[in-house]
């Protein structure tokens, strides 16, 4: 299955029931007055997310949604059925957004969760509703009112735990498969990775985290180059970044410069991003003598390093289960000081926001005539996922769908 996490949208509530004009009428009444009963309210729109689903690719082929509208009121005070709600399942994990303001509505994070983006109209009112002492026989109703109508972004954000940076071939992928149960394609090419990858590690002790695979990043991906830093929204919900870096490149290149242009790009992206607890993560060490180990753990600690450094081999597994470890050890220290609340866990709270904040403003910044431009789109693939766009803008493009529960 394609994995798309950004589509656009259209939601429309129902309208509301008109209400109506009628009057009793019995064979031994002469006067029986007004008997028209009010409309039904039109349906809502509601998204809910849901854990079965890890990509938005069929909001591509359907981009309208539409609720039911409200029925007619009836004669003898009968009022109209309310319209039944349209409920559109997403991925857990995908913030909504209004394109018409760019601001969000809402943030899908837990499997179940709701959020009403569209209301239903309200309903008309028959003429029962206008009789009084001194008209006994309104001739008066009203119509339901429309259903509000709106354009909406969706974009996914996965829910990992622990996100994976680095520049293509750097053992992400390699890595992500020693340690969980998740097969990513591994190959000797760079951006073997296409798509973001999610992985299950299961400690020992019998706790667990998820750990998130990104496409790699090379230098100038703020620019568009590679695949640019559209992935990297992927990482804004993770509480610890594992750089990894390959410590043997096979250019010749140098290590500490491919970390240090890798750190540059994820400032830039978000400088908010940047400051969440980042371990670096020498990859390959399998090819080194202990010698050289030690003169690569001292270029890299004078070079300004001063958080965790591992040495790892994914290939071979040397060093993967000490950093599993140490990394499930952290995440329970981070979730007891959340718990704990105290100046841990505010510090935490309004780095998430701005983390928010920034990737939000970055994805609008993409946006060029209504449209959204993936960095680095070289091809169908590269594209943010927006290719209905334009047929949608037009009401005889694009079915309609009503969902009826």
């Amino acid at each position: 299955m394609k994995f798309v996490d950004e589509v656009s949208i259209w939601v429309e509530a129902g309208r509301g029931g008109d209400g109506c004009l009628s009057f009793r009428r019995e064979r031994n009444l002469a006067k029986g007055g007004p008997d028209g009963g009010d409309g039904g309210d039109g349906g809502d729109v509601i998204l809910q997310a849901q854990s079965a689903l890890n990509t938005l690719v069929d909001f591509r082929f359907q981009p309208r949604y539409k609720a039911e509208a409200g029925q007619a009121g009836a004669g003898r005070d009968m009022t109209g059925r309310r319209g039944a709600d349209a409920v559109i399942k997403v991925p857990v994990g995908t913030l909504v957004i209004d394109e018409e303001d760019g601001q969000p509505l809402g943030d899908l994070a837990e499997d179940g969760q709701q959020l009403r983006v569209a209301l239903g109209g309200r309903r008309g009112l028959g003429n029962t509703r206008f009789k009084s002492s001194t008209n006994r026989a309104p001739r008066k109703t009203t119509s339901g009112k429309p259903g509000e109508k709106r354009k909406l972004r969706l974009q996914l954000r996965l829910l990992a735990d622990v996100g994976l940076l680095g520049m293509p071939n750097a053992g992400k992928s390699t890595l992500i498969r020693a340690v969980s149960a998740a097969r990513p394609k591994v190959a000797d090419y760079p951006f073997t990775t296409l798509v973001p990858q999610l992985g299950v590690v299961r400690i020992a002790s019998g706790s667990s985290f998820v750990l998130a695979d990104i496409p790699g990043l090379i230098e100038g991906a703020a620019e568009g180059a590679g695949l640019g830093t559209r992935f990297l929204k992927h990482l804004a919900r993770t509480r610890v970044l594992l750089h990894l870096v390959d410590a043997v490149p096979i250019d010749g290149s140098d290590p500490l410069a491919a970390m240090t242009a890798i750190v540059a790009e994820l400032e830039r992206y978000s400088p908010a991003l940047a400051q969440r607890p980042r371990w670096l993560v020498l990859n390959k060490i399998d090819l080194l003598d202990e010698s050289a180990r030690t003169e690569l753990l001292r270029r890299f600690r004078a070079g300004g390093v001063e958080g965790p450094i591992h040495l790892v081999s994914a290939a071979t597994g040397e060093g993967t289960e000490v950093l599993m470890q140490a990394i499930s050890q952290a995440l329970s220290d981070m979730a007891l000081s959340r718990t704990e609340g105290g100046g841990a866990a505010e510090a935490e709270r309004v780095l998430d926001e701005a983390i928010a904040e920034e990737v939000l403003g970055h994805a609008l910044a993409h946006r060029v005539g209504g449209r959204a431009v993936a960095d680095g789109a070289d091809g169908p693939d590269a594209v943010a996922d927006d290719d209905a766009d334009d047929d949608a803008d037009d009401d005889e493009h694009g079915p309609e769908v009503h969902y009826v529960p």
